[in-house]
């Protein structure tokens, strides 16, 4: 009598990769809940979502975006993006100039809000430093004293432009900024941003037109100025405790300017006695915390050679106030921007990956997983080795969607490691040229090339498709020396407006998958029922809910492990991975 055979196919489940890119543990030991490789995709605590993409937001600008800065006061919110030679408002959706003449578009910016107004300060190391009030930028001057007028007379386009000529050589450059005060006619009166036109005469362009020239001329005054050293030589700017501090490029001296002030005479603190490994200082940063006498700021200085100095105190000039807490080795910063505040702590960027300051002090060098890079240990070391050089690298924090993100610089084009804030789970996106990051109330801004985008606001990247890919980490399916012929599988997903194709593959044996090779198509978009419109047994209806696919597609492999595989192309369609059915066959032990 014949037997029937025992049927051997097998079903298993696994959820989606939340746990996120690991490029740290062997592909044998990896967590089944991580992902080889997650490219475009973006972890959260229940489900794998394909990352949202960008709209440009503010066009109209020639050159790359090498800086954002976002200004904020009680009345006004701008955004300014600045070129190698220019800084835009980008505010609006076509940016206009707002600040030429510059030679570097590579700033560090810090706001500070004084009895005069909010203000944004801005260094290079190159040019001057630039100051915006919320009406005008200008360059701040090496003097803030004031020439004797001699005359001011009107002339060019409708008598508009008024020409100043001073006694002696006024010392001032194009781009800083005066008072006139006490003029006859009074229109020559008011705060101007000049343009110098020789040692003794600059002009600069009023709001209405004289009857005349000058009767008389009154007097003027710099309104923003920094003396004591040339603000040219200033790399980056932090606003601590009131107070605005500049770090000197090539220097291991910060300077710093009186309290609640934007002009003034700016004081030098040298850390080389401080400093044993030498460099030059890359950075300075404010660190919160509750040093047992209630909540404090510490002044935080990073050197390039990876050692950094603690301070506490509000006076640097005030040695009963100001002292070194100490002084701490970590690794290597190679990048400008390398400190982040992230919450009360600080992050800083090293070698090593992003160190937290609370644990980094402690052990960071013995002891790489106090890092929260540690999960993705070789790729950022890597990232670190082959790209140090390249301009870009930045630390940013996306609060809305609990998004951490670290600019990656590679070359020809940019890179960026995301991290879920909850999770901790990392992920890795491309195709977005960011040069620079920002964010602006609750949205995250860049800089790409001729533009700046607006980001995670819309399901493409402005206007094209978002291409993503994943593999999941192996799995032994809970029989690990067992043999496996695996013939289907069945990602459960979720999407909106639409289900976009999805390609799934299958590997075996801790074999990676080449994910370069994408899919390519413009899916159609589900087109809602409108009411009253539409046909009820033949429109879509329900708009505003998630369709739920299950699709089993076929699959081949054989082997003890299995890693799934997907591709996806999309467009203006949400898309949420939720788990994985398996079929497989189970073979004997071998």
């Amino acid at each position: 009598m014949a037997v029937a055979q025992q049927r051997r196919a097998t079903t298993a489940s696994l959820p989606a990769p939340i746990g996120g890119w690991n490029a740290r543990d062997s592909l044998a030991a990896m967590n089944p809940l991580d992902a080889v490789q997650m490219v475009n995709f973006f972890p959260t605590p229940t489900d794998v979502t394909l990352r949202q993409g960008y709209s440009k937001s503010s066009i109209g600008i020639t050159g790359a975006v090498l800086s954002l800065m976002s200004y904020s006061s009680p009345t006004t919110t701008k955004l300014f993006a600045a070129t190698a030679t220019i800084i835009y408002d980008a505010s609006t959706s076509t940016a206009t100039s707002s600040l030429t003449g510059n030679t570097d578009g590579k700033w560090i910016h810090a706001m500070i809000t004084t009895a005069g107004g909010s203000f944004m300060a801005a260094v290079n190391g190159v040019d001057p430093m630039v100051v915006y009030d919320g009406t005008r930028w200008s360059r701040s001057a090496t003097t803030s004293t004031a020439q004797t007028i001699s005359t001011i007379t009107r002339g060019g386009t409708g008598n508009l432009t008024a020409t100043l000529t001073t006694a002696v050589a006024h010392g001032l450059v194009t781009g800083n900024t005066i008072t006139v005060a006490g003029a006859t006619p009074a229109e020559f009166n008011g705060t101007y941003r000049i343009t110098v036109t020789g040692g003794t005469t600059f002009t600069y362009t009023m709001a209405t037109a004289p009857s005349g020239n000058a009767t008389v001329v009154g007097t003027y005054s710099v309104v923003y100025y920094i003396t004591g050293k040339n603000s040219n030589t200033f790399a980056y700017v932090n606003l601590f405790k009131e107070r605005l501090y500049f770090v000197e490029k090539n220097s291991l001296s910060f300077w710093y300017l009186p309290v609640d002030s934007i002009n003034g005479a700016v004081a030098e603190f040298p850390l080389g006695g401080i400093f044993k490994r030498g460099g030059y200082l890359q950075a300075m940063g404010t660190w919160t915390i509750d040093a047992g006498y209630g909540v404090d700021d510490l002044a935080v200085f990073v050197s390039s050679n990876g050692e950094v100095a603690v301070y506490k105190g509000s006076d640097p000039a005030d040695p009963n106030d100001w002292a070194l807490i100490g002084l701490w080795n970590i690794g290597q910063t190679f990048a400008r921007k390398c400190v982040f505040k992230y919450g009360g702590d600080i992050l800083l960027l090293t070698q090593d990956g992003l160190v937290p300051l609370s644990a980094g002090l402690q052990s960071t060098r013995l002891d790489p997983r106090v890092n929260i890079t540690d999960k993705i240990f070789y790729a950022i070391s890597q990232a670190a080795d082959l790209y140090s050089g390249n301009y870009g690298w930045q630390i940013n924090y996306f609060a809305k969607f609990n998004m951490l993100i670290l600019n990656v610089p590679v070359t020809g084009g940019n890179e960026q490691y995301v991290m879920h804030n909850i999770t901790k789970s990392w992920a890795r996106f491309t195709n977005v040229q960011a040069y620079a990051w920002e964010a602006s109330g609750q949205d995250m801004y860049f800089g790409g090339d001729g533009f700046v985008g607006k980001f995670y606001d819309t399901y493409a990247d402005a206007g094209t498709n978002i291409t993503a890919s994943v593999q999941q980490a192996y799995s032994y399916f809970d029989s690990q020396g067992q043999q496996k012929r695996f013939t289907m599988v069945r990602p459960i997903l979720q999407t909106f407006n639409g289900v976009p194709t999805v390609l799934c593959g299958i590997s075996t044996d801790f074999e990676t998958v080449d994910l370069t090779n994408q899919i390519s198509f413009n899916p159609a978009l589900l087109q809602i029922g409108e009411w009253d419109m539409d046909n009820w047994d033949n429109a879509n209806w329900g708009g505003g809910q998630l369709i739920t696919t299950k699709v089993w597609q076929g699959v081949t492999g054989i082997g003890y492990a299995g890693s799934i595989s997907l591709n996806v192309a999309s467009q203006n369609i949400e898309f949420h991975w939720a788990s994985t059915d398996y079929v497989m066959e189970r073979g004997g032990v071998i």
